[in-house]
């Protein structure tokens, strides 16, 4: 029985396929829980500093800045770790740690994901320009932080929150209080999930002499994260007082609550599986905080 001779423009977009989807896995496409605690926040800025009427072009530009940033994040993480993660059994398999992308691929990656967020921000105006220069510089230094500091989630936080005074600049051409208080609470918040992710890799990382404020908090990492969650909640009260929010907004944040409450449940005994189910769990806060505003926004009643 002879056998069909292969096309070789098929094997050719087979293997464009194969590489594509491994660049998706080094921007972390397929774990959509990074854009979603980015684009929480960034969302909560633009409704507050809108007054719940966002700029369409000005949402667009974040909506695509939040996507395009993250990956970008991804793929300088992955480059700095790329030695490392070979070594976590939860991280040998990425795109670099296991060899199907070539450091330099990477490179070219993060450069053209550059290109497209500056192509974006070249929209905007000037004071938000200039704001997006320190949030490619905090992208591109946590990775490293993590071999310097000791509590690089503090990063990770300026970096995640630097949209709130981005949009801020963008909506209105100033960055009032308000702003950086919310700035404030999403590094806050930065440093509580990102704590418990990395509890998750705890051993590891003591292994491999990476840094994280799970290795810095010890044994007082679970009552750490409580007190944080309670000032985040006194910070979702003050932001709500300051931005004159109301009833939908504050019913938010007692769900909001009670998420963290379930956070708490779960990593108490710090088992890895139930610590990276608090971790993910931290998505819906931030959509139930931003529900909050959208819903007050939306039925507010005005004289």
């Amino acid at each position: 029985m002879q056998t069909r001779p292969q096309n070789p423009n098929q094997s050719l977009l087979t293997e464009l396929a194969n590489q594509a989807r491994q660049y998706a896995m080094l921007m972390r496409l397929d774990k959509p829980i990074g854009i979603w605690l980015l684009l929480w926040p960034t969302l909560w800025g633009l409704w507050i500093a809108g007054e719940g009427h966002p700029d369409p072009h000005i949402f667009l530009v974040f909506v695509s800045g939040v996507i395009v940033m993250r990956s970008a994040g991804c793929v300088i993480n992955d480059f700095a770790d790329r030695n490392i993660d070979n070594q976590v059994i939860r991280t040998k398999d990425r795109p670099l740690a296991s060899g199907t992308v070539a450091p330099a691929e990477a490179i070219v990656l993060f450069i053209a994901l550059g290109l497209i967020a500056i192509a974006l921000v070249l929209t905007l105006d000037p004071l938000t320009q200039a704001l997006a220069i320190v949030a490619a510089l905090l992208t591109i230094l946590y990775p490293f932080m993590k071999r310097l500091i000791a509590a690089p989630q503090l990063i990770l936080g300026a970096a995640f929150g630097w949209s709130i005074p981005m949009a801020f600049a963008a909506q209105s051409g100033e960055i009032p209080r308000l702003a950086w208080l919310i700035w404030l609470t999403v590094v806050i918040w930065a440093v509580i999930y990102d704590t418990i992710y990395a509890m998750v890799d705890r051993e590891d990382d003591l292994k491999l002499g990476i840094k994280s404020t799970a290795i810095l908090f010890g044994g007082a990492d679970v009552f750490i994260i409580t007190l944080l969650q309670i000032i985040m909640m006194l910070a979702f009260w003050l932001i709500g007082a300051a931005a004159h929010l109301g009833i939908w907004y504050f019913s938010a944040t007692l769900i909001a609550g009670l998420f963290f409450i379930y956070q708490y449940l779960l990593i108490r005994q710090r088992q890895p599986d139930d610590c990276f189910r608090a971790f993910l769990n931290n998505h819906y806060v931030g959509a139930t905080i931003f529900i909050g505003i959208l819903l007050d926004y939306t039925f507010r009643v005005t004289a």
